[in-house]
């Protein structure tokens, strides 16, 4: 699977991505956090995205569903990017930075630590 999520702390999620992104992939990953945001429909998460060896994402799939982001992307209070900054356009508007109201950073991948302190800010 080249798309995983699991909760590391708190209201900390780490996702992370290898290789070929694949539609059925990241579909599979939401509804996966569909069901952590459901069982604490009050929770405010911050999500930590490291992208690794990334390939591409998936041709000829639907990729404009937005009906995650729809239902939960208030509840996602803060996103932090680990990937290569030759990328960090693209990666910047597949998450909606600029249209969502939390705040979207990007480090290298050399900056993992600096990624996490800055999700643990307010």
């Amino acid at each position: 699977m080249t798309v995983t999520i699991k909760q590391e702390h708190d209201n900390v999620y780490l996702m992370r991505i290898t290789g070929l992104l694949k539609k059925s992939e990241l579909d599979a990953v939401q509804t996966s956090a569909t069901k952590l945001l459901d069982y604490d429909p009050l929770s405010q998460v911050k999500l930590l995205m490291v992208v690794e060896k990334f390939e591409g994402w998936e041709r000829g799939a639907d990729w404009g569903d937005m009906s995650f982001y729809a239902k939960h992307g208030n509840r996602i209070t803060r996103i932090a990017i680990v990937a290569d900054p030759r990328r960090e356009t693209e990666w910047k508007m597949f998450v909606g930075a600029g249209f969502r109201t939390a705040p979207v950073g990007f480090f290298a991948p050399s900056q993992l630590d600096q990624a996490r302190l800055w999700l643990a800010e307010s």
